[in-house]
Formats: structure tokens, C-alpha cells, sequence
């Protein structure tokens, strides 16, 4: 056990793990960019990944998907809101899905005047109404950044252009997401916000295996839909833009926001400020087309360092 222990220390220890395990599934729940190697490494070797990790779709899911399919792994996602899209798509068939409708909460500054978020703090922002997260994820959720990165990786994990994956925003964060089917109907996950359940459901997959955290019951509920306001939550608008842009733009949106949450959060830049910061670092250059992973990480590298340069 000592010696696996010091193989297996750090990112190169990790890849090592990954390589030389014999499990069939990887779940990769690892936040950020980090994530993206180890999601390559379970492909390459041809283990099934349960993605929670959307910064690798979001960072090269072109490049992923091919990756994936060479040597025969399949990705499932572990996204509350994802699984249930795929859960919905596999229940009623890829053929009958005609869009697909993302929930939000809408984060901790829902009702928030806009002229007031320049002034919100780090501790703010951290107060999520539903989901108890990690730092980078709680902040994303709060700017609506995550959801931006939830619509790019829809968008190769279904297939969908970006006109047909909606956003809308539930506060109540009970109805995880929705399908459109061909003729026009609407269907929807619906459950209490545990994450227990997608975890689950990737793991089973394609069995659907019995839980009992407590039945769930939409009696006496009141469940609201709204559409998110872009003006004042722009990383959304923003990742819309580069979803439409194609790579590299997704990539560098997603490098340039943890740079500046990473500023928020050490008091370097205010609230709003994180929009600014994305949107200087994809100006910052005619950002080139990456074909295999080390370009990846050199684009992700470059877009950093313009991040950084703004945030000065």
C-alpha cells in the first residue's frame, strides 16, 4: 500500500492510477480544468466516464467525443441536469429529441437589483439558496458562468445547436431539467436536489437500480419558471457567443472565468468584474483552432495568462 501511495501521488500519479486501474468506470468529479487530462486518460484506455467534470467538454468536446470514440468509451454524465436530459433522451429515444431545456436556480443573486452586484462580496456570492458546493462552482452558479458551461456541454453530450438547448430559471430546483419532443410536448425530470441520484444513475447505467431517500411528492409545491435575465448575468449571453463561435472561444471563456473567480475571490476585481475579465481575454487575441490535446493545453495556458493581464 506505501509504495501504490507514493505512484500515485499528484497529477502525473493520478494519470498513472487511472491507466493502470482495472475498473470499468472513472468518475471524474474533479472541479475545473484539472479534470481535463484525467477524462482523456479514461478514454484513451477505453473505461466508460461519469462526467461531472464539465470543463472537459466544455474546454475540447470535439476533440473529446473523437478521443471517446477511437477507442470504443463511452461518457455519461453525472450533472444533475444533464443526467436528466439523458435519462429523458434514452427513456423516449435520441429520434423523438427536439431541444432541451436547462434549470437553474438562479443563484444567491436572483433578486438582486443589478446595480447593486458591483458591491456583492466573495461570502455573498457564496450563500447558494439550494446546492451546498465547493467555492469555484457556488461563485459560477451566482454569475450563471455555470450554466454557460452547462450549455456548451450539452451541446456535445446531445448534439444540439445552441438555439435549441433553453435556459430557464427555477428557484426551486426540483425539476432538474426538460426535453422537447418531436411533436411538441414537454418532459421533465423531477425530484429533490441530491446528487446522490445522477451519481447513482451513471454508475447502474442502463439499469435503473431502487433508492429510497424518502418519496418525493409535488403536493401543496409551487414550482415557478422564469427566463434569466442576460443583461445583468452576462457569462451566459457570453458563453451563448462562444458556443456559436466554435473552438477555441469555449475554451478560453472557461480558462479566463477561473482566472477571474479566482480574482473575486481574493478581492482583486469586483463581482461584476468577472464578465469583463472573460470578455477582455477573448479579445485579447484571434485565438487559433487546437487539433490535439497538447494545443489544448497551450490555448488554455495563453488564455490564462491574457485573464490574468486584465485582471491587473
Amino acid at each position: 500500500m506505501r509504495d501504490s501511495a507514493i505512484r500515485y501521488t499528484g497529477d502525473e500519479g493520478l494519470l498513472t492510477m487511472i491507466e493502470q486501474t482495472q475498473a470499468d468506470c472513472v468518475v471524474n468529479g474533479i472541479t475545473g480544468a484539472a479534470g481535463f487530462l484525467p477524462s482523456v486518460k479514461a478514454l484513451e484506455t477505453g473505461k466508460t466516464l461519469a462526467l461531472a467534470n464539465k470543463e472537459t467538454l466544455v474546454m475540447a468536446g470535439s476533440l473529446v467525443k473523437k478521443i471517446a470514440k477511437e477507442n470504443g468509451a463511452a461518457i455519461i454524465p453525472v450533472d444533475s441536469e444533464h443526467s436528466a436530459v439523458f435519462q429523458l433522451r434514452t427513456a423516449f429515444g435520441e429520434a423523438a429529441l427536439e431541444s432541451i431545456i436547462l434549470t437553474a436556480s438562479g443563484g444567491p443573486f436572483r433578486e438582486l437589483p443589478k446595480e447593486e452586484l458591483p458591491l456583492v462580496t466573495p461570502q455573498d456570492a457564496l450563500r447558494h439558496p439550494t446546492w451546498n458546493m465547493g467555492k469555484k462552482i457556488t461563485i459560477d452558479s451566482a454569475s450563471l458562468a455555470n450554466k454557460g458551461l452547462e450549455v456548451i456541454e450539452a451541446h456535445h453530450l446531445f448534439g444540439l445547436p445552441p438555439e435549441k438547448i433553453q435556459v430557464l430559471i427555477h428557484p426551486q430546483s426540483y425539476v432538474h431539467s426538460l426535453i422537447e419532443t418531436r411533436d411538441g410536448m414537454q418532459y421533465a425530470q423531477i425530484g429533490k436536489p441530491d446528487m446522490k441520484v445522477p451519481i447513482l444513475n451513471a454508475l447502474s447505467f442502463p439499469e435503473t437500480l431502487s433508492w429510497a431517500p424518502g418519496r418525493f411528492s409535488l403536493a401543496g409545491m409551487s414550482l415557478s419558471f422564469t427566463e434569466p435575465d442576460t443583461r445583468k448575468f452576462p457569462m451566459l449571453a457570453i458563453a451563448y457567443d462562444c458556443l456559436r463561435l466554435g473552438d477555441p472561444w469555449p475554451l478560453v471563456y472557461n480558462a479566463a472565468n477561473e482566472v477571474a473567480v479566482a480574482a473575486f475571490i481574493d478581492g482583486r476585481i469586483p463581482f461584476t468584474g468577472i464578465a469583463d475579465v472573460v470578455s477582455q481575454a477573448l479579445a485579447a487575441r484571434p485565438w487559433r483552432v487546437f487539433t490535439d490535446v497538447p494545443e489544448v493545453l497551450a490555448i488554455d495556458k495563453e488564455a490564462r495568462a491574457a485573464a490574468k493581464a486584465a485582471c491587473a
